[in-house]
């Protein structure tokens, strides 16, 4: 990722409506959420909600197919990871001990295993 793409990227999740859309696409995972179920999660007309989805796409964060008469949304996580990457590439060139900080932090997306082991454990 380039610093262009990058500065496009924060750009669309500096407002508070598309950094939630975001997360809301995230935590649903590929199977992703219709528009018109964005709109209603976010009370949202469906305007506006096209008009955050449009940016979002446009920043190279989210992408969408059909699916019968509706678009779904997913969030794009390789352009998300390169984000992350592109934020931290540089931040620990000297200070080791905050790259050993994030690389000691758990898998933020845990795997099936660990879902069906706490679905048991509840």
């Amino acid at each position: 990722m380039d610093e262009r793409q990058a500065l496009s990227a924060f750009s669309a999740l500096s407002q508070e409506t598309r950094l939630s859309i975001v997360r809301m696409l995230v935590v649903a995972g590929p199977e992703g959420v219709p528009a018109g179920t964005i709109a209603e999660r976010m009370n949202l007309s469906a305007s506006n909600v096209s008009f955050h989805l449009k940016e979002l796409d446009r920043a190279g964060l989210i992408s969408q197919r059909r699916q019968s008469r509706s678009i779904v949304y997913t969030a794009g996580y390789d352009a998300l990871a390169e984000l992350v990457t592109f934020l931290m590439e540089d931040c620990c060139a000297g200070h080791p001990t905050i790259r050993n900080s994030v690389d000691q932090q758990d898998a933020c997306c845990p795997t099936s295993e660990l879902i069906e082991q706490d679905d048991i454990r509840a």
